[in-house]
């Protein structure tokens, strides 16, 4: 019998047009012999959308697009998709409640619960804000509902780098100079954070929301003015800003897979098209090249494989992890730079690249993350919840 599975994507996020393009490539790769694929929209307004052609509709904003909207809700009961459907003017129930055009276009008046279509297992292919950053997977633990990639903790550790350094700092590994503040902060004092920027970090250096990926918002900055400008486009995502010093060497890119025992692909080294590796080389130049493997040597090579399950333990990572790195091989020296725990899974993407390197076909891969979602799943359904 076929695994039933929800294919999480778009999002309330900077980065929906590229959840859009992993999940395409996601559920292209999906062995329809073995799973039933449901599709999962969710506009950038945050409503969830399902039924017939959600990618379409959200691809060219044709929305609802013959979808109706969804709800997952919080009660392991249900376990599933609910969809909604509006009353007609002779129900009586008394269920739904009048409103306006909803989120996206699409109408939500007299909303009342319909069919439930039940998930065995849910993919958010989810990049960003209200999808990578533990809020989704929240969400699906409360439905009870098996989910691919980071649990709550890892997502949300992952996804703001404050945090993440910290935990990073705290396992004793590696990481670059850096200075945080608060968009409030900056409004109050910027003369002292420039100052400060200037004194312990220097030029060139990056700027950065702290809870963002895929290089939104990220900008470089060689002097004051533009360090101004990138400050002000970075809060412009989130409250909360990342500077971080200029860090030269290769970058180096290793993809993690596992649970509690997790393994380390060859590392690849991306040699960026732009000045950096930003949004428009990432996804759209199709320009960066990508070396694969790595040329680090045996020894370098076997550190910065080890260095990464180190990092994805850091997090409490599960499921799948992305750590970058930025090795100097003359010096020998290897500095953590971060981990994506929901990377990105284009067809240009480092993750699938790298497993696919490593001998783990792009559809495989795909199998051992969903065998893995089931597994740790599992494991948490064993543990006692009543005392």
């Amino acid at each position: 019998m076929k695994l039933k599975v929800g294919v999480l994507f778009g999002g309330r996020s900077g980065e929906h047009e590229v959840s859009l393009k992993s999940a395409s490539s996601v559920m292209a790769a999906l062995n329809p012999s073995k799973y039933d694929i449901v599709p999962i929209g969710i506009t950038r307004e945050g409503t969830w959308l399902a039924g017939n052609d959600p990618m379409e509709a959200l691809s060219t904003g044709n929305l609802p697009g013959g979808n109706l909207p969804v709800a997952v809700v919080p009660d392991p009961g249900v376990g599933g998709l609910i969809y909604l459907t509006e009353a007609g003017p002779s129900d009586s129930s008394g269920a739904g409640e009048s409103f306006g055009p909803g989120p996206g276009g699409v109408r939500t008046a007299h909303l009342v619960p319909g069919r439930i279509e039940k998930l065995q297992v849910v993919f958010p292919v989810l990049h960003g804000t209200y999808g990578e950053d533990g809020t989704v997977q929240g969400l699906l633990e409360l439905a009870g509902i098996p989910y691919v990639g980071p649990g709550v903790l890892a997502a949300s550790a992952g996804m703001d780098k404050v945090v993440m350094k910290m935990l990073f700092q705290q396992s004793g590994l590696p990481v670059g100079k850096y200075l945080y503040f608060l968009k409030r902060e900056w409004e109050e004092g910027r003369e002292q954070i420039l100052e400060q920027v200037e004194k312990e970090l220097g030029y060139p250096c990056f700027i950065k929301p702290a809870n963002l990926g895929s290089s939104v918002g990220i900008s470089k900055a060689a002097d004051r003015q533009q360090l101004i400008q990138g400050i002000e486009e970075a809060a412009q995502y989130d409250r909360k800003i990342v500077v971080e010093e200029h860090l030269s060497g290769k970058e180096i890119e290793v993809s993690v897979l596992g649970n509690d025992d997790p393994e380390a692909s060859v590392p690849g080294e991306i040699i960026p098209c732009n000045d950096f590796y930003d949004y428009q080389a990432k996804y759209i130049d199709d320009r960066s090249e990508l070396v694969i493997p790595a040329q680090l040597g045996e020894k370098l090579t076997a550190e910065v494989r080890s260095m990464a399950v180190e990092v994805f333990k850091a997090v409490d990572g599960s499921g799948m992890g992305r750590v970058d790195f930025f090795v100097d091989p003359s010096a020998e020296t290897i500095v953590v730079n971060e981990i994506n725990t929901i990377p990105g899974f284009t067809q240009i993407s480092m993750y699938p690249k790298l497993w696919e390197a490593t001998g783990l076909s792009y559809p495989h891969l795909l199998d051992r993350l969903i065998e893995l979602a089931l597994e740790r799943f599992q494991e948490k359904a064993e543990l006692k919840t009543i005392f």
